[in-house]
């Protein structure tokens, strides 16, 4: 009786972890697309719910395939929040270059997330 508690259990858990692990991308993808199209930024604030949401779940994850999902979006928005930093500069600097630093960035970002979704919807861990 209790291995088929545990199978429901393990299946509940995989579900709600499928549940969050959507929620979080689709708000990076919003975040994303607005980041490619210029004047649709929809603020910083979307992206911030995402990586706690990503955070706080990570841990219940471990020991599946979806972890690498919830470390693949901590990395993506950390690794893209450095980017932005470093060559914020050039914004102040010379228009031009930060324009287009900052639009490689995005589709950098955008391409990392719609990959992400495509694994996930495929049942596949990802691996950088």
């Amino acid at each position: 009786m209790s291995d088929v508690f545990d199978a429901q259990s393990n299946e509940e858990k995989a579900r709600g972890l499928m549940a969050w692990g959507w929620a979080s991308y689709l708000l990076h993808l919003v975040v994303a697309v607005g980041a490619v199209i210029p004047g649709a930024q929809p603020g910083a604030a979307l992206l911030v719910i995402a990586l706690i949401i990503d955070l706080v779940k990570k841990g219940d994850a471990e020991g599946t395939w979806q972890a690498s999902h919830f470390s693949w979006r901590i990395r993506t928005v950390l690794w893209a929040g450095v980017l932005y930093v470093l060559t914020a500069p050039l914004w102040l600097l010379f228009f031009f270059p930060g324009w287009i630093a900052w639009a490689l960035i995005s589709l950098w970002f955008l391409y990392r997330i719609v990959r992400g979704m495509v694994a996930m919807n495929k049942g596949q861990e990802l691996y950088d």
